[in-house]
């Protein structure tokens, strides 16, 4: 008995350590689960401490919920401890650990998740829930319908439209919450550029049209692009209050405010330039190959992850800092993307992001350091050989 008693004691020390460090998730109790899952959409994960499973799943809900619970938000990420608010799962028929379940604005039956359980599968899985039913911007004609001057594009107008003229494009997706606060701004400045003729606002939705912000490079949300004559001829990067966006395109159609590029502006663009491309962009079917022979410096990430995007400039400079070098190799791999997500199951990527380095094609560390130019510079430096000043 005092043996039994002592493992049970174990097990909630061990459980209550493997879930003190989700910060993100929503954890939900008995009194409060119906009051909170009638407010807004939730993905809810019912689950028990000591389940194998579960805790393998954690780090991965965790950062689910990192990406889309936002105040401003219309998606909650969550969790009810079954061993202790029992009486939710009953009522959830929850037979198994971990049920994942998706409960639409005002549905308190939910619907299973039953696909794989990495990022890639649950988000996907999201956006169709979030898809299915919604009246809004989803539902597509054939043709462009502009709403005050706004025009909404799909897979079916999208080349049609976009391949004569100058259009500003914003690729969005429904859940991510700064598309939810540019929304309003964004139809206000095609509501003020409606009886323009020589330029449309527009916006593609990219959980429907995935192709089409593949084609243009999308890795993020929202991404502002001015198109012209079907071609992709700059990204908006300043701020995005209307005056901003507005003066940004009246310069692109040579109006007031524009500008010519003085010579320093346009060599530091070179530049930049030069940065981003020193960085490799592997696929799941170029990855292999890319990495043999050499040592390779691999970021697996999600364009919406916050701390990727923290380091996409530093990780930029570091591939500028290699770029001479053809033993090192300065790798990057969006592991949201279809093409990738197997590679990254495989390379057992469990957070963003998630820094491998490998060597002659093997993996052979894990960087685990700050993420300074300095210390990511000098990691590489130390397994190649040798230290170089920055």
């Amino acid at each position: 008995m005092n043996l039994l008693y002592l493992f049970g004691v174990f097990v909630l020390l061990a459980s209550a350590k493997s879930h003190e460090e989700d910060v993100h998730t929503i954890q939900y109790t008995t009194e409060n689960f119906s009051d909170e899952v009638s407010k807004k959409n939730h993905f809810v994960m019912f689950y028990a401490p000591w389940c194998g499973h579960c805790k393998r799943l954690q780090p991965t809900w965790e950062q689910l919920a990192e990406m889309l619970n936002e105040d401003d938000g219309n998606i909650a990420i969550a969790k009810v401890d079954c061993t202790v608010d029992n009486k939710v799962c009953s009522e959830q028929d929850v037979t198994g650990y971990p049920t994942l379940k998706f409960f639409k604005l005002g549905d308190g039956n939910g619907v299973k998740f039953r696909g794989t359980r990495d990022l890639p599968s649950l988000t996907t899985f999201i956006n169709e829930q979030l898809r299915e039913g919604d009246d809004g911007e989803s539902e597509l004609s054939s043709a462009p319908q502009a709403m005050h001057g706004l025009l909404e594009l799909s897979a079916d107008n999208f080349d049609e439209h976009v391949g004569k003229g100058k259009h500003f494009v914003k690729f969005y997706a429904p859940w991510c919450g700064h598309c939810q606060n540019l929304a309003p701004v964004w139809e206000s400045l095609a509501k003020s550029m409606e009886f323009e003729e020589d330029v449309t606002i527009a916006k593609v939705d990219c959980t429907q049209n995935r192709e089409i912000c593949n084609r243009y490079e999308v890795k993020g949300y929202p991404t502002l692009l001015w198109i012209e004559d079907g071609k992709k001829l700059d990204k908006y990067q300043g701020q995005r209050s209307h005056e901003n966006l507005k003066a940004y395109v009246n310069e692109k159609m040579g109006g007031s405010g524009s500008a010519e590029k003085t010579e320093e502006e346009t060599e530091e663009v070179d530049r930049q330039q030069e940065v981003e491309e020193a960085v490799e962009n592997l696929t799941g079917e170029t990855f292999e190959d890319g990495i043999k022979s050499v040592t390779a410096f691999v970021k697996f990430y999600a364009p919406w992850c916050g701390h990727c995007k923290r380091l996409a400039p530093t990780w930029a400079e570091l591939g500028a800092k290699f770029a001479g070098q053809d033993d090192v190799r300065i790798v990057k791999i969006d592991c949201t993307l279809e093409v990738n997500k197997d590679l990254c199951n495989n390379q057992e990527v469990e957070g963003f992001p998630t820094i491998f380095l490998y060597q002659n094609g093997k993996k052979i560390s894990e960087y685990s350091g700050t993420r300074t130019l300095e210390d990511l510079h000098d990691f590489v430096k130390k397994h190649v050989g040798g230290h170089d000043e920055l």
